[in-house]
């Protein structure tokens, strides 16, 4: 069974490098990949395949509250600059970084959230608990990150 808060371990270097805790509560943050509902894997996938710089926000007890998402562009865009400064994952990162530096008293460590869900620009965001005949689990999208027994934080991809 699916936990009312679903723990989300801090791992420096890995895909939750950049959770954690502020003075209003917890916060979860990312850039990822994603498409919109919908999308098919025709021709032009690449303009379809956007980048996003995520950040959702949380209070003390795991409720959701708020998030920012901004999209830096395209996977087309990407791979026209992949190493520029003015790339999209350069654009995407530095978007983050200052979306994380607003928060007041941030500190990176493990967290616990409730599931949520949103959709901006087309685009599936949250943390939604699932159950079958196996037991629960709880996926984050879109970063599709899987989070299960031992409930510990720690994900599968």
């Amino acid at each position: 069974m699916t936990p009312e808060l679903i723990p989300v371990a801090y791992e420096p270097h890995g895909r939750t490098e950049a959770i954690g805790r502020y003075s209003d509560g917890q916060f979860l943050a990312s850039v990822t990949y994603a498409f919109p509902e919908g999308f098919r894997l025709d021709e032009g996938w690449e303009e379809q395949k956007r980048l996003y710089a995520v950040l959702h926000l949380f209070d003390g007890d795991g409720h959701y509250r708020d998030s920012q998402i901004w999209c830096a562009g395209s996977w087309a865009e990407q791979q026209r600059d992949p190493d520029g400064a003015d790339s999209v994952l350069t654009r995407a990162r530095a978007h983050l970084a200052g979306m994380l530096r607003s928060l007041p008293k941030r500190t990176y460590t493990d967290i616990a959230i409730r599931p949520f869900q949103l959709t901006v620009d087309g685009v599936f965001f949250g943390l939604v608990a699932k159950e079958d005949d196996d037991g629960g689990w709880a996926e984050l999208y879109p970063d599709h990150l899987g989070f299960a027994e031992p409930w510990d934080g720690t994900y599968d991809t």
